[in-house]
């Protein structure tokens, strides 16, 4: 008997199909069966099913000669179906990756429960991802009411004979019957395992109409089935539902909303048990069967918002007005000659070159003195002892107006006009792979409504452009024309720490980090995709930590663009490092990285340790962003090491040892000697003397 049975019904979804059987079979959990039941689709959902059914023993189609209704093909699979637990998912939906472990784990941690809520999110027709509001377990009932979200098991649901419904929100009945009849054998799972998806038309819950009355007649056979107890909790749940249903524009039509009102009242009406006391303001609206009271409870909710909107707007405009005005007073002051601004990644840290470069000038020139810009969001993330200013505030234009000196490695908000005597160093944050400025014109997809002008208009504020390497000057000098400025090649600040850290420190930095002595440390640092929503790594994590054996233990570090943490599972070998405040530190504690098109390669090679390029989607990479060389090539000076393009591959570099072989080795040095040969642990050194020390006392 498989561990879990999925039921996939099929109706017009060959355009998702394949995603969808394939985020099941690819589980790092195996022990399954999928039933995919074709619901008479016209399509080619059978064909996709039977060829998937003809390649994996696991996979099992039922045709349907007639179209039966998504239920009564759930129905189907669930009695066709052997697995100790069924998991029920739509045709267009993704079960993600990992999921089918985490619930296996959890069924065991909870003692095989009768029924497991776990967390989902949505994803629309532009891959945009928003998540939904996780399950409770302090109150089971308040998930949504969807097959989709929770595990049930088996024998439970058929001693029980649940069964979805024949017509319309199929869902309503059977899942919240579950949920009460489980007691206390249910279960949550704090975890996102499926992603549901939101069809931009062609589907039920996005044609309006009179069919959306159905939910109604759901809750009236849900509530006539169930004991006054029961009734009692489900109301509140039922109305928030019904009341969802009927202000969702997609569903209910303007002209029907109030027959809705009507119906749902009557259903409230007739099953509210005596002397319970409506939540909130809509559910007493429904139980007083007033539909005047509701309309005014929602344009008295339109009314507050549009003013709170409009207010925020206004004091928003009059701040911007007033620091601007602030603004252009200060900038007839004097320049002060000893006050230093550094930003880095648009205010989100003290990071980076110009963090190197803060530290080194406060060594070297410590007459200057140095303020952070950061956003009020990211404040809490400035060390102790760095003075700050948040973006926008008062503080924050006097600094750009009176400082002498501006280093950053994005660029400063709010639009400062550069004064006469102001020294701007662009530091930059990484060496291009990728294409960059005026060369991303030819990439649309990638530039998501950039100003180019604007970028030009930013490049001739610069005095000094930092180089890492001759290969970043002459792509800097290029994409960001101006005669503004001086390429100062000098190698990057951030650095110098690869070559002035000793093992000591190295040692106390594994052991912050957990690393056991003896176990290899892999540093996973895959980059952000123009064209992807969210962390979605093409690496199951955990799947490769098993792989790998308990000699490895994984770090895993997101681009900064998502956040603090990258959303993973708890694992022993697997360490999530997004929010570490330091990625040299992540790097002096990897004996290699593993990564795809991460500049953070390009300062990794100053260790002169193994890279390891995993890079499954390199073609879609190159065609939507741009590349200015082939990172797979195999050519010295262009591939940094071994190369893996499935995860198969990249498992067999580290059994075989081709992760840190001899011609790995020999790629690497050709790789270090092209893209480091200013990096010596001076670069911060150099810099400092050269913008904050007269000429006459440079050595």
């Amino acid at each position: 008997m498989s561990r879990f049975s999925v039921v996939v019904p099929v109706h017009r979804v060959q355009g998702y199909l394949r995603a969808c059987l394939e985020s099941v079979l690819t589980q790092s959990f195996g022990d399954l069966e999928l039933t995919v039941v074709d619901d008479a689709s016209p399509d080619a959902c059978a064909a996709i099913a039977a060829e998937y059914a003809e390649r994996d023993p696991r996979v099992r189609l039922i045709r349907l000669p007639v179209r039966a209704g998504t239920g009564p093909a759930r129905n189907i699979g669930a009695d066709r179906a052997t697995g100790g637990h069924l998991l029920f998912l739509d045709g267009d939906d993704l079960l993600l990756p990992g999921a089918l472990e985490a619930l296996d784990a959890a069924l065991t941690d909870h003692g095989e429960p009768d029924v497991l809520l776990f967390g989902h999110d949505r994803v629309d027709w532009w891959e945009t991802v928003r998540p939904a509001a996780a399950p409770r377990a302090d109150d089971p009932l308040a998930a949504a009411p969807a097959a989709w979200n929770r595990l049930f098991r088996r024998d439970f649901w058929r001693a029980q004979r649940l069964a979805f419904s024949d017509a319309a929100y199929e869902d309503v009945v059977p899942v919240h019957t579950a949920t009460l009849r489980a007691g206390e054998r249910i279960a949550v799972l704090d975890r996102t395992c499926v992603r549901w998806r939101e069809r931009r038309g062609g589907s039920f819950s996005t044609t309006p109409g009179r069919h959306h009355f159905a939910v109604i007649g759901r809750y009236g056979e849900l509530l006539a089935a169930a004991g006054a107890a029961d009734r009692a909790r489900l109301l509140p749940h039922a109305a928030a539902h019904l009341l969802a249903v009927l202000d969702d524009p997609g569903r209910v039509r303007a002209s029907d909303r109030r027959d809705f009102f009507r119906e749902a009242a009557r259903v409230h009406r007739a099953y509210a048990p005596e002397g319970t006391e409506p939540r909130d303001p809509g559910e007493k609206a429904l139980a007083a069967a007033s539909y005047a009271a509701y309309e005014g409870l929602r344009k008295a909710e339109s009314r507050r918002l549009r003013v709170t909107r409009h207010l925020k707007r206004q004091k928003k405009k009059l701040r911007a007005h007033a620091m601007r005005a602030a603004y252009r007073a200060d900038r007839y002051r004097s320049l002060d000659p000893h006050l230093a601004v550094y930003g880095a990644y648009w205010n989100r840290a003290v990071s980076c070159n110009p963090a190197a470069i803060h530290a080194k000038a406060r060594e070297l020139a410590p007459h200057i003195r140095g303020v952070w810009v950061v956003s009020g969001r990211h404040r809490d993330k400035v060390p102790a002892g760095i003075e700050y200013v948040v973006e926008g505030s008062r503080r924050y234009w006097e600094a750009m107006a009176r400082a002498t000196y501006l280093i950053n490695n994005s660029s400063f908000p709010g639009g400062f006009t550069k004064r006469p005597g102001q020294v701007y160093l662009q530091t930059h944050h990484g060496t291009p792979l990728k294409k960059m400025g005026l060369d991303q014109r030819r990439y649309p997809a990638g530039t998501h409504g950039i100003s180019f002008q604007k970028v030009l208009d930013h490049t001739d504020q610069w005095d000094f452009s930092l180089s890492a390497n001759p290969h970043s000057t002459e792509i800097w000098e290029r994409v960001y024309p101006s005669a503004a400025y001086e390429a100062l090649e000098a190698g990057y600040p951030r650095n110098d720490v690869y070559f002035t850290t000793g093992d000591e420190e190295i040692a106390r930095i594994r052991a912050r980090l957990g690393v056991e002595d003896g176990q290899t440390v892999l540093l996973y640092a895959p980059t952000h995709r123009d064209y992807q929503k969210g962390f979605l790594p093409r690496l199951d994590l955990r799947r490769f930590a098993e792989r790998l054996g308990p000699q490895y233990v994984v770090l895993v570090r997101a681009h900064y663009f998502y956040g603090a943490d990258a959303g993973l599972d708890a694992h022993p070998r697997i360490v999530d490092v997004t929010g570490h405040a330091r990625v040299e530190e992540l790097c002096l504690a990897a004996d290699a990285l593993v990564t795809d098109y991460s500049s953070l390669m390009f300062d990794y090679a100053c260790l002169d340790r193994p890279i390891v390029t995993y890079a499954p989607d390199w073609q879609a990479y190159r065609l939507a962003r741009g590349t200015y060389f082939d990172l797979l090539s195999g050519r010295p000076g262009e591939t940094p090491g071994a190369v893996a393009t499935s995860e198969d591959e990249l498992a067999g570099l580290f059994r075989d040892g081709g992760w840190n072989s001899p011609e790995a080795a020999r790629l690497r040095s050709a790789f270090r000697a092209r893209f480091c040969p200013y990096d010596d642990g001076r670069a911060a050194e150099r810099v400092v003397r050269r913008l904050f020390t007269p000429a006459s006392q440079r050595s």
